[in-house]
């Protein structure tokens, strides 16, 4: 059974779109001392003083600068591959077919899922209780009625997070129904919460080994930062491949996508649980269960609670990703909409995803805000008439058969939307005087940006590329990083999808820089200036908390279809996380390094590049690092939309069934996302000295 998916072709390679300028480059190790922060604090290392003894004092000279070291081995190792081995894309002899081998797997899992022990007594019954648990939750929605299911949601945001948030819920809820997507919403709810329980109960119990253990620790922290890399996309190509196209598939790939976050968060709130309490149960004589139910996790409530908002996070981008092979609600709304360019349809269904990703956003932040904080002053009698409401109107909701929103009450706004959108297209599109349209702008950033980028890639040598991306992962990391990053990028080379890899990646690359070039110029406003902060920040709250489909909406309707829409969505999708981290790095160094750099009357100008961006380094390059990871993520999600390269392969092999080319293209994205994490994460060095590890 194949998946009624309908990618966009790529466009050719003069007249596509895409959006954003050239790479961005990881600062070396200072020559004479490394200033860094943590937590707010800043301190300055100064190597120890030169040896004296006698000896070649340029190799000396070398190994106490490890950026110079790693120039000169790189400037060797490029004259010495361009004499040995020459140029060229990746050889031929070193790629290996997997088609052979994926179609007569694929063969055999469709030949036996029906007869098979291992379908027939295990997945077989992880399928329909999945199946069943959906269904269950999705027939109670129903019987609660429209009335009832919006009543429960102000109630229980009411509980837990005031009454601003309640009413907010009970708004967002009603304009689910206003634009005729109520039972698309209900369908995506019913998924997501077992798809979000799921997640917590398995996330949980990783997170609980990992932090009672030192050893599930170690074993478990590189498979979660694996995970955490991987684009949404990836996840579902090995599901299909077990259990079909469906509901089953779709919760299951969510579960995979959303478990990471809670098992790290659980794991990180258990391990700094702290010390005192914990030798102070163990001095009373408590045993090892005892300490863990009335201590760690108590201790750890915020981080579990933190651990559940952003697994419902990412479990309700992937419910909508997950329409691709058969999730239906309001992803399969929206993906439909986008395969025939209606915006205005698709923007009916994105609105509601957008309401139901602020609301469990904002209630399940509230709760753990206010773990520790006193309790709001509520008298059993309030919280029992509003129960006693709640209940009324869900029982006068069934006795007036208010089961499904009523037609009537219903509001279309795909007319207006897409009146708007041929608008734009007629007078923004292209020939606006003077500064072109927006289809022009696209073009021109493909033929100037995005072309040549991709050509340049595609025409180096594979073994510079190769060499590059060691270079650049050992600056900022250890030896193991840069070996981790180069067996990734080599992966990619074995597969045989080395120029789409690369084409992907001249997109990343692209569109990173320009997410940092506006991140960066924000992030440091916000930082230094409280009322732009407080004026982003409900902004950056909308912006975060909208799934990665919803963000192709707007750009195909600016930009048409192409490399261009996939770019854009990208900076948009990651430029929240970018200034967050960068406002929060810059507002968090030292008070007293400011105070100094004033007292000897530097200027706001010099306090900015020579002691704040300094000294926010790390938070830096956490947001370089998190902006390639999540510029990625919708990059190759703009296959959808004619972006080309890896994307356009994982949802074509969707698409036909065609598992050999989604699977070998799944697991390239994987390998390009490790790599891409390593070469941007800055790894602790174990030596202290800083030599390298």
């Amino acid at each position: 059974m194949t998946a009624t998916v309908t990618p966009v072709p790529p466009e050719s390679t003069g007249s596509d779109a895409s959006k954003t300028p050239v790479n961005s480059k990881t600062p070396a190790d200072s020559a004479t001392s490394v200033t860094s922060a943590s937590a707010g604090a800043a301190t300055t290392t100064t190597p120890a003083p030169a040896s004296t003894d006698a000896g070649p004092g340029a190799l000396r000279a070398l190994a106490r600068h490890r950026g110079r070291l790693i120039g000169v081995c790189t400037a060797l190792a490029l004259v010495l591959g361009a004499v040995l081995l020459g140029g060229g894309g990746w050889p031929t002899s070193l790629a290996v077919d997997l088609s052979g081998p994926l179609d007569r797997t694929s063969d055999w899992i469709i030949d036996n899922r029906d007869s098979h022990p291992l379908f027939l007594y295990f997945l077989g019954h992880v399928s329909n209780i999945v199946v069943v648990s959906v269904r269950a939750v999705y027939l109670v929605l129903l019987a609660l009625g429209w009335a009832g299911v919006t009543a429960a949601a102000g109630l229980l945001a009411w509980r837990v997070a005031g009454v601003r948030l309640a009413l907010t819920s009970v708004a967002a809820f009603a304009a689910c129904g206003l634009l005729g997507m109520w039972v698309p919403t209900m369908q995506t709810l019913a998924l997501m919460v077992v798809a979000v329980a799921a997640s917590v109960l398995l996330g949980g119990l990783l997170g609980l080994a990992a932090g009672l253990s030192d050893r599930m620790h170690r074993i478990l922290r590189p498979v979660l930062d694996t995970m955490q890399v991987l684009p949404a996309f990836a996840y579902l190509l090995p599901v299909v491949l077990v259990f079909g196209i469906g509901v089953p598939a779709a919760v299951l790939a969510t579960v995979v996508y959303a478990a990471p976050p809670m098992a790290r968060l659980t794991a990180l709130g258990l391990r700094d649980a702290d010390a005192g309490v914990v030798e102070a149960a163990t001095s009373l004589g408590a045993t090892g269960r005892q300490r863990l139910l009335t201590a760690r996790l108590p201790l750890a409530r915020k981080e579990l609670l933190l651990g559940v908002n952003q697994s419902i996070m990412m479990a309700l981008g992937m419910a909508v990703i997950a329409s691709v092979i058969g999730a239906g609600g309001l992803g399969d709304r929206v993906y439909q909409a986008l395969a025939s360019v209606d915006v205005g349809a698709a923007l009916a269904a994105g609105v509601p995803i957008v309401l139901l990703a602020v609301v469990l956003d904002r209630v399940t932040a509230a709760a753990g805000e206010r773990i520790g904080a006193p309790a709001a002053h509520r008298s059993a009698l309030v919280r029992n008439v509003a129960a006693l409401l709640t209940a009324a109107v869900v029982v006068g909701g069934r006795l007036v058969d208010g089961l499904s929103w009523p037609a009537g009450w219903t509001l279309d706004i795909a007319e207006p939307v897409n009146r708007a959108v041929d608008w734009m297209t007629a007078h923004l599109y292209s020939g606006v005087p003077l500064v072109g349209g927006t289809a022009d702008w696209a073009g021109h950033f493909t033929t100037w940006v995005l072309g040549p980028l991709r050509d340049g890639l595609q025409w180096l040598p594979w073994w510079t590329v190769l060499l590059a991306v060691g270079a650049l992962a050992l600056l900022i990391g250890t030896w193991r990083t840069a070996a981790t990053a180069v067996l990734a990028m080599a992966a990619i080379g074995v597969l045989g999808v080395w120029d789409p890899a690369l084409d992907t990646l001249s997109q990343v690359l692209a569109a990173v820089a320009v997410t940092l070039l506006i991140g960066f110029a924000l992030g440091v406003a916000a930082a230094r200036s409280s009322r732009l902060g407080r004026a982003l920040r409900p902004v950056l709250d909308v912006f975060q908390t909208m799934p990665q489909f919803v963000y192709l909406i707007p750009v195909v309707a600016l930009f048409g279809v192409g490399r261009a829409p996939a770019a854009a969505a990208a900076v948009v999708y990651a430029l929240p996380a970018v200034v967050r981290i960068t406002a929060q790095g810059v507002r968090a160094v030292d008070p007293a390094a400011l105070e100094s750099a004033r007292s000897l009357g530097a200027t706001g100008r010099q306090q900015l590049f020579q002691v704040q961006l300094p000294l926010a380094r790390p938070s830096l390059l956490l947001a370089v690092n998190q902006g390639v990871v999540l510029v990625l993520a919708v990059v190759v999600i703009g296959g959808l939309v004619g972006g080309g390269a890896l994307g356009y392969d994982a949802v074509f092999g969707l698409a036909q069934g065609d598992l050999a080319t989604g699977l070998v293209a799944g697991a390239a994205i994987v390998c390009l996302g490790l790599m891409l994490d390593r070469v941007t994460q800055p790894t602790q060095r174990r030596d202290p000295a800083g030599k390298g590890a």
